[in-house]
């Protein structure tokens, strides 16, 4: 068996079935997991002197010879460049069954080879693997849970796969997925602190907004999706309240309502293998676009879609007309040392067209009238809430720039798809024109809202169905991999 490149590895058993190595995935964590478990309930009960059993993370590999090496993919992931060895360590592997039967498939169908899977010298943190972990301790309990326990170590999390600064180490295999285990388990953690919804719920497609509204929308559509029951399963809000849908017998309701809601609150509209959709309200600022798409990336959704409200720039523009992003303008300056501003973030055809098809479905629009009340163009997406108080340059570079509306989250939620490989769009709605003195007022702006908001919503999930059966071959883009790409979706 192949050993070269997977050095340190304990316990190294070679699988020609997907299923299989991920059930020996499964059992290597959950072992791992029930002896800090263990132990934790030993410490909370007053053993502050018995060391914590090694528990480690899985890790999941693959060997190829010249041989093996395939160019000839017809999809644009699970296949790997040259030959050597490639690894990852593996964290939760019963939340992501699914996908790593998928992906492991794939390398073992296109390379024909086997995978390895054993036991990494990666130890499983205390705090990934019991979230509750350090509630209710004094300074002189997490003194000793520091003696203990393994604690997680940031120098071991980041993000040099993803934005392709990686150095591979001799002796070391290359990444075989873009997260190792810790980064996953930080993420999944994280999205519970700022969602108040557990990593579980979260469905493949994604919506993000900045206004209230569209989720006022989205939880009056989810509520009545459960009540009617096709092809829907469960509505989750925040606090994990849960409501199944008539007839469903694994979901069981539950949960109990936050006494207040979390920084980006999300809502999950649960569908069979997680094909749902799911809508977090971000709020205004590029800050929280980064912050939660750097988490919910590790969960590998299909698509995710910016859907909110716009500065029109245009003096044809009215109140209430879509703004379809063909291109960005990133002046959000919180991406600029993982993107550099010089790379360039493309639309991806799939999600344009299924957006433009679904306005004009829901719309009823055609011809000239179409593209008068739709306008595709560029977004100009500014970290500055008060952008209006400098007029003079900021108009000179909306000109430069041929932008057609200002946003504050557009190019960031863009530019993390591009950067994550998760495919992304942007439809906004005009909802003033403060270069042309219609700014919001209060009578003006219900109007507004009233009227467009839930069409707007509609038009977002019609472009969800629409995408969702090309979810497998079409949607994942090659323009968003490079040429030395880890083979995991």
């Amino acid at each position: 068996m192949p050993r070269s490149g997977h050095d340190g590895v304990r316990g190294l058993a070679e699988y020609h079935d997907a299923g299989e190595a991920v059930l020996r995935l499964q059992e290597i964590y959950e072992e791992g997991v029930k002896r800090i478990r263990d132990r934790f309930r030993a410490f909370a009960e007053g053993d502050r002197e018995t060391p914590c059993p090694r528990a480690f993370y899985p890790y999941l590999g693959v060997t190829l010879d010249d041989k093996a090496v395939n160019l000839d993919a017809r999809l644009a992931y699970g296949n790997l460049p040259d030959a050597g060895s490639y690894g990852v360590t593996v964290s939760r592997p019963d939340l992501f069954a699914d996908y790593y039967r998928e992906q492991i498939a794939l390398v073992m169908a296109n390379h024909r080879c086997p995978v390895y899977v054993g036991v990494s010298d990666r130890p499983i943190p205390l705090t990934f693997a019991i979230t509750e972990a350090e509630q209710g301790m004094t300074a002189d309990d997490v003194v000793d849970l520091q003696r203990i326990f393994t604690l997680p170590n940031l120098a071991e999390i980041d993000d040099s796969t993803v934005n392709g600064t990686h150095r591979h180490r001799a002796g070391r295999p290359r990444p075989l997925a873009l997260f190792s285990a810790e980064r996953v388990d930080y993420s999944l953690s994280r999205l519970k602190h700022y969602t108040g919804t557990a990593p579980e719920h979260f469905q493949r497609f994604v919506l993000f907004t900045n206004y209230q509204r569209y989720v006022d929308e989205f939880v009056e559509f989810g509520q009545e999706a459960v009540r009617r029951g096709e092809g829907v399963r469960a509505f989750v809000e925040p606090g994990d309240v849960l409501t199944p849908a008539p007839g469903e017998t694994e979901l069981v309701a539950g949960g109990v309502p936050p006494r207040h809601l979390p920084q980006m609150p999300a809502y999950h509209l649960i569908a069979p293998d997680r094909m749902g959709v799911t809508l977090v309200n971000i709020g205004v600022g590029p800050s929280n676009a980064k912050t939660i798409t750097d988490h919910i990336a590790v969960l590998r959704p299909h698509c995710w879609l910016m859907v909110g409200h716009c500065g029109g720039l245009r003096r044809t523009q009215r109140l209430g007309d879509y703004v379809l992003a063909h291109a960005y303008v990133r002046e959000d300056h919180v991406l600029d040392q993982d993107l550099p501003t010089w790379v360039p973030v493309p639309p991806i055809a799939e999600v344009q067209v299924a957006l433009m098809t679904a306005v004009t479905e829901l719309t009823g629009l055609v011809g000239r009238e179409l593209k008068s009340r739709v306008r595709t163009g560029t977004v100009f997406t500014t970290d500055d809430r008060d952008w209006e108080l400098r007029h003079e340059d900021l108009s000179l570079r909306f000109g430069q720039s041929r932008a057609i509306a200002v946003d504050m989250e557009s190019a960031t939620i863009a530019a993390n798809g591009y950067r994550f490989r998760v495919p992304y769009g942007t439809l906004l709605c005009v909802s003033d024109k403060p270069l042309h003195g219609e700014i919001k007022l209060p009578g003006m702006a219900n109007a507004f809202y009233r009227e467009r908001v839930s069409q707007h919503l509609k038009i977002s999930l019609r472009a969800i169905e629409l995408l969702r059966a090309q979810a497998g071959t079409q949607l994942h883009s090659r323009k968003l991999r490079s040429f030395d790409e880890p083979a995991f979706r």
